[in-house]
């Protein structure tokens, strides 16, 4: 009986007593009205006792970073699996926490990039090439035996002076000649250098003909002349000069770029975050239009709204010294400001602004330092009480990083190419754009062995996002904004690729904020799921999900102290022929919703959105009327929730 999950006496919350026999590595549906009993048996039953055996199993001292849940109102659970559930909740409220790093698709990406990324200069985009003495050696042999060649040391590139002492130090260090600028000099003999010009100074390492057995003379003096150079070498033949590095080393720019690995693509590492913005891709600002909200203002009238709690006679005086001194009109509207005076009230002045006051019946004039609004918001936010510093956050907004445009990394990891794309680029490619750049990117040589693996890993993990239909969303998208859907979804596809087997996977209405057309496939990957050898337990409505299970459980036939009762358990064709069950009725066509004989009209007054460009929306123009119940509806991903959500609300 052990293809069974045997449950008795489960009492839990307002479950009566149920027996339930489920079958294992099957999908089942468990369904039945809001507040049945559903998720007390799937998630409070089944899953809290399969994680609490299975964290019972491991050691005191595992058990002890594990949170262990109590024991569900069960009489006894037999052949139950260890369990996993999947759950509509956000994943992560981190805000370096993304998509990518979830799925570990940025991880595998970070590793490709770091194994089979081109490197280029991040000023002149020029590719930059790292060799080792061997690949140098290699390169020298093939260009034939008798071929003439001479192996230098740049020393000097692109920088003024005499450089005498230099060429004194060569020559008494053994070497005979050198080539500057272009011409070969006897160090030996005197040389005179234009001080005032740039130079270009090359030290001769060795001079040979390529022959049999010349291999280990060569890597010596390749050796030698990367040790003179700092990891610079010279190849002259025919009069032709290849310039090589041992590092990532731009010779025009005479930029030196670290060595080059998984970590420099990680926005969550100092060694790979942009400096500026510690990895998070953005700054929090003051946002102009939370401070002047209504620009048609006057100051005086409080246009400049986190100066409109005063009124005290010192802020009149600091309105009056700034309109005397610097002809500023306060009662003229803000828009209508030069752009000079717009700076002095938002900005401040470096110098100060002549201030007076009453002492007594005398009246008192002293200096002192104007700072603008942003300057007053920027006290109460760092030395401020923390009333202070909520105040001040109302007038911030988060605006992408000026120095790495939102991409998170150094400009030297985004420098790095593949396929002509940054890793920043291919983040912001949607996960089906993403599978198909990977599936068409090719590689040379030594490295496609290295790259072939790492992108089959990353193919697989974005075919798993696609299936469950999430081919819209990118991987840079953080973790914070996902709904708890697609949170789920995303938990699903990350399940699939673990290819876990023996395993009791609770879902919690999966279907939840999908499109038709994406359910389909949705239910395809639940089913994919069984078939690797897990059982799949659903909490769900949704009809076609129903109907595509091996087995269903009806929860009621009420809610609350009126449910808690197996109402149906069986085949999902049979649960339309169960007179007490309310699901049955509905699927049969016994019960429907009726649709309205008459609908309710607009009496004309609309709320006006125009050209919405919020994320994918482009430029949409709508008018939602006023006092009707309007539904938003659209495949998943269209923009329903960044129209209404993100921009109406």
């Amino acid at each position: 009986m052990n293809d069974h999950i045997i449950i008795k006496g489960a009492r839990q919350h307002n479950l009566k007593n149920i027996n339930l026999d489920i079958p294992k590595n099957r999908l089942v549906v468990i369904t039945g009205v809001s507040g049945s009993g559903k998720s007390t048996l799937a998630f409070d039953t089944l899953y809290a006792e399969g994680q609490r055996r299975y964290v019972e199993s491991l050691s005191a001292y595992a058990r002890q970073f594990l949170e262990m849940m109590e024991k569900p109102d069960v009489d006894s659970i037999e052949f139950l699996s260890p369990a996993i559930s999947i759950e509509q909740k956000s994943i992560s409220r981190n805000p370096r926490s993304t998509v990518g790093t979830i799925t570990e698709i940025y991880d595998y990406m970070r590793l490709l990039f770091a194994r089979a990324g081109s490197v280029h200069c991040p000023v002149c985009s020029k590719l930059v090439q790292s060799y080792s003495v061997q690949q140098i050696v290699d390169r020298i042999l093939a260009l034939g035996e008798e071929a003439k060649v001479e192996i230098l040391a740049p020393v000097i590139r692109g920088k003024k002076g005499e450089y005498k002492k230099l060429f004194e130090k060569l020559l008494k260090d053994g070497y005979v000649r050198a080539v500057i600028d272009g011409e070969v000099y006897r160090l030996e003999d005197p040389i005179e250098l234009d001080k005032k010009i740039k130079h270009n100074v090359s030290v001769v390492v060795d001079r040979v003909k390529i022959k049999d057995g010349i291999g280990r003379r060569l890597t010596d003096s390749v050796e030698a002349a990367l040790t003179l150079g700092e990891g610079l070498v010279e190849i002259m033949t025919d009069g032709k000069s290849d310039l090589m590095s041992q590092n990532f080393t731009c010779a025009d720019c005479d930029i030196s770029i670290e060595e080059i690995e998984p970590r420099s693509f990680s926005f969550n590492n100092p060694f790979g975050a942009c400096d500026e913005c510690e990895g998070l891709g953005e700054k929090q600002v003051f946002d102009i239009d939370s401070i002047v909200p209504d620009n048609t203002m006057s100051v005086r009238e409080g246009a400049l709204e986190p100066w409109q709690q005063f009124d005290n006679f010192h802020f009149f005086n600091t309105l009056v010294a700034l309109s005397e001194q610097f002809g500023i009109d306060m009662n003229k509207p803000f828009n209508e400001l030069t752009e000079e005076h717009q700076n002095v009230m938002l900005e401040g002045l470096d110098k100060p602004i002549k201030m007076f006051t009453f002492k007594g019946e005398k009246k008192v004039f002293y200096d002192k330092r104007f700072t603008g609004v942003y300057g007053y918001l920027k006290e109460k936010l760092y030395t401020g009480t923390q009333t202070d510093k909520d105040f001040a956050k109302k007038y911030m907004s988060s605006q992408d990083c000026p120095s790495c445009n939102g991409a998170r990394l150094k400009r030297t990891s985004l420098s790095v190419l593949i396929g002509g794309k940054n890793i920043s680029e291919l983040s912001r490619m949607n996960t089906r754009e993403l599978l198909t750049f990977f599936e068409e990117v090719t590689f040379d040589g030594f490295i496609r062995d290295v790259a072939t693996k790492i992108i089959n890993e990353i193919k697989r993990r974005l075919k798993f996002l696609n299936d469950v239909g999430l081919s819209y969303i990118t991987i840079e998208r953080k973790a914070s904004t996902l709904s708890g859907g697609e949170a789920q979804r995303i938990r699903l596809a990350t399940q699939i690729g673990s290819g876990l087997t023996d395993v009791l996977y609770v879902l919690d209405e999966p279907s939840i904020g999908l499109h038709q057309r994406d359910n389909d496939m949705l239910i395809v990957t639940l089913k994919n799921l069984r078939d690797i050898g897990n059982s799949v337990i659903v909490v769900e409505h949704d009809e076609d999900t129903i109907y595509a299970s091996d087995f269903v459980v009806d929860m009621g036939p009420g809610a609350g102290r009126k449910g808690g009762e197996v109402v149906f358990e069986g085949h999902p064709e049979e649960i339309s022929h169960c007179e007490e069950s309310l699901t049955g009725q509905y699927l049969s066509g016994k019960k429907r919703i009726e649709i309205p004989a008459e609908r309710k009209k607009s009496d004309g007054i609309v709320i006006s959105i125009k050209n919405a460009t919020e994320n994918n929306l482009k430029n949409v123009s709508v008018d939602i009327p006023l006092g009707l119940n309007t539904c938003v509806t659209g495949v998943s991903g269209s923009g329903k929730s960044t129209l209404i959500m993100d921009t109406l609300q």
